[in-house]
């Protein structure tokens, strides 16, 4: 049973997806704010968000901020007619996973669903898979084309990250919070050199490529 939050002010719009989803198989709960779906979240648990920004009370900025105070894993699909890039940029910045500008085809929606827990479960599973390279998270062990690629405990964690959410873009200081939290020398300029050498050591995979995303950060694109 997989649990959908859906965070709309548009009572209409909300049904609309609320209907959608439980046609595709989801278990929606309909709330109409930031702040309500923040209580609501204080009594059960998730595997999505989707969430509006422009809303009364706590908008989508605010309220996604709040949820990656306590939940850093938990994908955020934001569905809003901001289409501009200083919004988008914002958002990745908070920890958002996915955009879908409005108005939207809501089958387009239930791609973009699918394809976010799909990304998540690969975080819960513990392996991944991305063509010649297969990475096991418990065992933290790697192997391109079966021989073992040679990949520090910091590396191995941030391609893993990477990988296990494709065309996510992660900004520096996100990656910086979750693999540099108590070092107090690290700067982005860290991030970018860790970057470089996994390039490095990656090059003879051919399942993926690590793209620097300018002004933000960097995302793993399948290929």
């Amino acid at each position: 049973m997989i649990k959908i939050l859906v965070v709309e002010d548009d009572k209409s719009l909300n049904a609309l997806v609320c209907s959608y989803l439980s046609d595709n198989g989801y278990v929606p709960k309909a709330c109409y704010n930031g702040k309500e779906a923040l209580e609501v979240m204080e009594s059960d648990t998730f595997d999505l968000i989707v969430s509006d920004v422009m809303m009364p009370e706590l908008d989508g900025f605010g309220f996604a901020a709040k949820v990656r105070e306590s939940d850093k894993q938990i994908p955020i699909l934001f569905m809003t007619a901001l289409d501009d890039k200083p919004s988008k940029q914002l958002g990745y910045k908070i920890g958002i996973d996915d955009y879908v500008v409005k108005p939207f085809d809501c089958e387009l929606l239930m791609l973009r669903v699918g394809a976010l827990l799909r990304r998540a479960n690969i975080e819960r599973s513990r392996e991944l898979v991305a063509g010649n390279l297969r990475m096991n998270k418990d065992e933290h062990t790697a192997y391109v084309d079966g021989e073992e690629l040679n990949l520090t405990v910091r590396e191995f964690d941030l391609l893993f990250k990477l990988l296990s959410f494709p065309k996510r873009t992660f900004t520096r200081s996100q990656l910086m919070d979750e693999f540099w939290d108590f070092d107090s020398s690290a700067t982005s300029r860290t991030v970018d050199v860790y970057i470089v050498k996994l390039r490095e050591k990656t090059a003879s995979c051919n399942g993926f490529e690590i793209v620097t995303v300018h002004g933000l950060g960097y995302k793993a694109v399948l290929k």
